[in-house]
């Protein structure tokens, strides 16, 4: 899955081909220097095997 974010990093068009986000970027001309295509799949992985509780410590209350 791909998505279409704008120079300003917000998220325009979520697709699940590259194609159609360059497409889309084609019917609103925005030109490839005002945007960047982002794998989110690979993106949703890291995310996925991130573990957010490896830096929290124990009260000692």
């Amino acid at each position: 899955m791909y998505g279409l974010y704008d120079k300003e990093g917000i998220l325009r068009f979520i697709d699940s081909e590259k194609d159609a986000c360059v497409a889309y970027a084609e019917l609103f001309e925005l030109s490839s220097t005002n945007y960047c295509l982002m794998d989110l799949t690979t993106d949703i992985k890291k995310i996925n095997n991130t573990n957010l509780d490896q830096n929290l410590e124990e009260s000692s209350n």
